[in-house]
């Protein structure tokens, strides 16, 4: 039976809930990291592509000033909130925290919005590291500006989508997510440079699957971990005198080793050859040389559990599996936040069976889970025929 998709699902409850079609359907999908972990709030670089999952917003102007929005992946849980009064925090509602920062983000920032009715549905992952909270936040400001007939490019909605996320919901993210949600192109990956927001699509081999594996490892700490590193990040950058890790050098780094707390150390090692290895990962792409490509992933991995230790037992076994059976001719790493989640592979087509039957063979055995796997495409985000740069 063919799966109904978030959009369809979303314009269907629309109906059903406010008694009248939608008037308009949004979408943006999320995203994988193929490398490139924790360089974003760097200024580093970084090298995501979109997914063929995405959120749905089926929506409805109204006559008044009010927001009401149904999550039908949340149990059909239901807002409502006015655009003429102050914004707050729903503890019940966690979800729709995201779609109360973007707003509170368009209306600081001059948009002056409309009531609307809106339903919510998606099919990205939820707590794998695939970024569902970013493509909440671009479908919301693409829903909500869309309906008032304002203009917003991809990169002014990534930016409100980050704002909501550091400033409403709690999260020190980077921009990586959200404009990866927002700009990138179908089968191409996005080497981007966080600092200038400038973005190079670089192709994807035909040859290769992305092939995502959900670790179903829960990601508990991930918000809080993951603000104690950008700090640690930042104490290095800070005893440099520099704006970002992204102005330091290894050499540099290395010679005051002595001077530096060593888990600053170690995060800044991490961090400081992750971008060189970001730079050389999209190079080894465009020059389709695979093999260059996975020695890349597998450092990555490696640096991201010796380094930055954010990775877990149940993943680090993950990956073994995968890069065992690959031997070099794609590779496996962890991507997103950490402490869980998924783990990304490039896998040439003929050896895509052998990676699953191998994954559901021995990673269960191993850790008591069950894996889930997706093989996806590369997909375009929610404005990327208008993508800048």
């Amino acid at each position: 039976m063919t799966e109904v998709t978030p959009d369809v699902r979303a314009a269907q409850a629309h109906e059903k809930h406010f008694s009248k079609a939608a008037e308009r359907i949004f979408k943006a999908p999320g995203r994988v990291n193929i490398i490139g972990e924790h360089t974003d709030y760097n200024d580093g670089f970084v090298l995501p592509a979109a997914l063929n999952y995405f959120t749905a917003i089926a929506a409805s102007k109204r006559e008044d000033r009010v927001i009401e929005a149904i999550a039908l992946d949340e149990k059909g849980s239901r807002v409502k909130f006015s655009l003429d009064e102050p914004v707050t925090r729903d503890a019940d509602a966690s979800w729709s925290n995201y779609l109360r920062g973007v707003v509170i983000e368009l209306l600081g920032a001059g948009y002056q919005l409309c009531g609307a009715n809106i339903v919510i549905a998606g099919n990205v992952p939820l707590g794998a590291g695939l970024s569902s909270s970013a493509a909440l936040e671009i479908v919301s400001a693409a829903a909500l500006t869309g309906l008032s007939d304002e203009a917003i490019s991809g990169v002014q909605a990534a930016l409100f989508g980050q704002a909501a996320e550091n400033n409403f919901c709690g999260c020190s993210c980077g921009v990586m997510d959200q404009l990866a949600s927002a700009l990138c192109e179908p089968q191409k990956a996005m080497l981007l440079d966080c600092r200038s927001l400038q973005a190079h699509m670089v192709d994807l081999p035909a040859e290769l699957s992305l092939v995502i594996i959900n670790s179903n490892v829960k990601r508990g700490l991930v918000d809080s971990e993951y603000n104690i590193r950008r700090q640690q990040c930042e104490t290095v950058a800070s005893y440099f005198g520099v704006d970002a890790l992204r102005d330091l050098s290894l050499e540099q780094l290395v010679a005051n080793k002595a001077h530096i707390d060593i888990l600053p150390y170690k995060r800044a090692y991490h961090v400081i050859t992750e971008n060189r290895r970001t730079l050389d990962a999209a190079d080894a792409l465009s020059r389709g040389d695979i093999t260059a490509l996975s020695k890349l992933m597998v450092e990555s991995h490696e640096s991201m559990r010796d380094d930055f230790e954010i990775t877990v037992p149940e993943i680090d076994i993950l990956v073994d599996i995968i890069n065992q059976t690959l031997k070099g001719r794609g590779a496996a790493r962890m991507t997103g936040g950490g402490f869980g989640g998924c783990v990304v592979a490039l896998v040439p087509r003929e050896l895509e069976n052998s990676v699953i039957q191998s994954v559901n063979e021995q990673y269960f055995s191993n850790t008591g889970l069950q894996p889930e796997i997706h093989t996806c495409q590369a997909a375009g985000g929610a404005f990327a025929s208008l993508a800048e740069g």
